[in-house]
């Protein structure tokens, strides 16, 4: 069992390295992430979480986390980071369940363009899996 600040902080070290297991390792069994780039899309379960993640910090180079708060049952991370010639920002808001592991991560991306160059690559390896759209774009 993860602790609060040590979910957040093995997340980062994990997505800097592009490590998807050890990603996947500090999420509650039913994690989600409110996707920033899919229309109400939430994506859930280790499952689909794991081939998000492995189109994201595959697309992603030069990722670096330069701020990190964390507060209880939540935290905070800004990053920086390459997607294709643009660069990239993330603030991205994380809340965790009472054994501190991850329950929901909220990215915000920008700005625009490099935002929609990212969108464009990560959705070429997401749509190898149509089943992690659909399920994200279904209410619970």
């Amino acid at each position: 069992m993860l602790r609060t600040v040590d979910a957040i902080a093995e997340y980062r070290t994990a997505s800097e390295a592009n490590d998807v297991d050890r990603l996947v390792d500090t999420l509650a069994p039913d994690a989600e992430l409110v996707s920033p780039l899919l229309a109400r899309g939430v994506i859930r379960g280790k499952k689909d979480l794991r081939v998000l993640f492995a189109a994201v910090y595959g697309t992603l180079s030069e990722l670096r986390w330069t701020e990190e708060i964390t507060d209880g049952d939540w935290g905070f991370m800004i990053a920086e980071a390459r997607a294709g010639p643009f660069k990239i920002d993330d603030a991205m808001v994380f809340e965790l369940d009472p054994d501190g592991r991850i329950q929901r991560i909220r990215p915000h991306l920008r700005p625009w363009l490099a935002s929609t160059w990212f969108a464009l690559a990560i959705g070429v390896k997401v749509a190898r899996h149509p089943g992690v759209i659909w399920r994200a774009m279904r209410r619970p």
